[in-house]
């Protein structure tokens, strides 16, 4: 039963699944019209989720790594590489869109973020799952406020669920935890 319960926790707050949430959470605070944050969030979501995640499932199916959550390390960079010039290509329609405020920032720490774990990920396998999971969860709070803390659990919950499917260690879940909101919360709040 734990290994389900992990197994659902692990695919329904995926990095590809927050990340076509957050995007519309951030453009309905910015913009609170329905038209405009289906506009701003689906572009981000795009070019940040869909985007990536076809490029990561077609390599699986390729045989080019073993899954589409990618588990082993050495084979990260590639997907992860694609990824960010994907999110750089949508960054770069927001802009010339004239994006609002908070959606550039979004992106831009997606972008930091993900430059940091790539980096990292070079030596070691820090968890992407709770990096953007700790990214998402600082970025709503800035935006909505403490009770936006609440998500929290779902963060718990994805590191648990990490470690308990034996794809991470506690040490690569918490430092993935901590890097989304230093480097994604940082930057969104400064950027913003």
């Amino acid at each position: 039963m734990e290994i389900a319960i992990a197994r659902v926790a692990t695919e329904v707050f995926s990095p590809a699944v927050v990340v076509l949430v957050l995007p519309m959470t951030v453009a309905w605070h910015a913009t609170g019209h329905v038209g405009l944050t289906l506009l701003w969030g689906l572009e981000v979501a795009l070019f940040s989720s869909v985007l990536p995640m076809l490029f990561i499932i077609r390599g699986a199916r390729a045989g080019r790594w073993d899954g589409h959550h990618v588990r082993e390390r050495e084979h990260r960079t590639v997907p992860l590489l694609v990824g960010l010039a994907s999110t750089a290509v949508g960054v770069a329609i927001l802009v010339l869109a004239d994006a609002p405020r908070d959606v550039l920032a979004l992106s831009a720490a997606m972008i930091a973020t993900l430059a940091v774990c790539i980096a990292v990920t070079r030596f070691w396998k820090i968890s992407l799952h709770a990096a953007v999971s700790g990214g998402a969860v600082a970025m709503v709070t800035l935006l909505y406020g403490p009770w936006s803390l609440l998500l929290l659990a779902p963060l718990a919950l994805v590191c648990w669920s990490r470690v308990v499917l034996g794809d991470h260690t506690a040490a690569q879940v918490v430092a993935g935890a901590i890097t989304g909101p230093l480097v994604g919360g940082v930057v969104f709040l400064l950027a913003g």
